[in-house]
């Protein structure tokens, strides 16, 4: 199994969660983030000031795959999230040891 993380715009979710679906995940955890990578912040004006924001707001999906089916997770967030401009997100791939769905017991892929 794997993890994957993907940090994207929030206005993306979406998008995302539509494709996911349609490629058969069942399931995703999402957490808004703040950070900064190459986009470095932004400007904004606020009653006629001018201020830096340093941490961009972003959104952090988490999804748990089997093994198979993580490389077209990857592929189909990249798809659905990308706008070509800076700050369009990254996403990580780790390994799971293990998975335990709580309500039956089930353990390893059949409990995602």
């Amino acid at each position: 199994m794997k993890l994957i993380i993907a940090i994207i715009k929030p206005f993306k979710l979406d998008p995302v969660r539509e494709a996911l679906s349609d490629i058969g995940v069942q399931g995703l955890t999402v957490t808004e983030v703040k950070g900064y990578g190459r986009q470095k912040g932004h400007t904004e004006v606020y009653r006629g000031a001018e201020y830096s924001v340093n941490m961009v707001p972003k959104l952090k999906l988490e999804i748990v795959a089997a093994d198979d089916l993580a490389p077209r997770v990857v592929e189909t967030i990249s798809a659905a999230a990308a706008t070509g401009s800076i700050g369009d997100g990254k996403i990580f791939t780790l390994d799971v040891g293990g998975a335990v769905r709580i309500r039956t017991g089930e353990t390893d892929e059949t409990a995602l």
